[in-house]
């Protein structure tokens, strides 16, 4: 079943609306670049549309399910680099997420590579770090505001 393209803004943090952005990748436009790719695949996660992470994970790699998981929120996505040579590609990225009231940052340095006239999510080496957030602390989010004004404790 293909997702639904909604008129909101793209999970990626690209500015763009859905439809405009990840959401074409969702529904089977292949992505021109890996970071094109790994940009849809965060919006993937952020959305829970598990069966497109798996279609564009490469089948070498590819676990054989992947759990739902609705504890996670996905907030922000900053892409540090990328590029491509030939047919392997590289995206270096962080994701900020929240899990109930605790907050972290995944850091990866993913690669890819294109076959079949397609990129595919190959894999990445990953860490995650536990973020403390202040009151007064610019909110994780990336939304310029404070803390305690944007996504902090109610």
């Amino acid at each position: 079943m293909k997702p639904l393209i909604s008129p909101t803004a793209c999970p990626c943090g690209s500015g763009r609306l859905l439809a405009q952005c990840c959401g074409r990748h969702h529904v089977g436009e292949p992505a021109p670049t890996p970071e094109a790719l790994m940009r849809s695949r965060y919006s993937a996660f952020a959305l829970g549309l598990t069966d497109y992470l798996l279609a564009t994970w490469h089948p070498s790699t590819r676990p054989a399910q992947l759990p739902a998981d609705d504890a996670t929120e996905w907030k922000r996505l900053e892409v540090l680099d990328s590029g491509e040579e030939g047919d392997r590609g590289r995206v270096h990225f962080r994701a900020t997420f929240r899990e109930g009231g605790r907050w972290a940052l995944l850091e990866e340095h993913s690669r890819f590579v294109h076959e079949d006239g397609q990129w595919w999510y190959l894999d990445g080496d990953s860490a995650v770090h536990r973020l403390k957030p202040g009151r007064n602390a610019p909110c994780p989010c990336g939304s310029g505001r404070k803390f305690k004004a944007c996504c902090g404790p109610v």
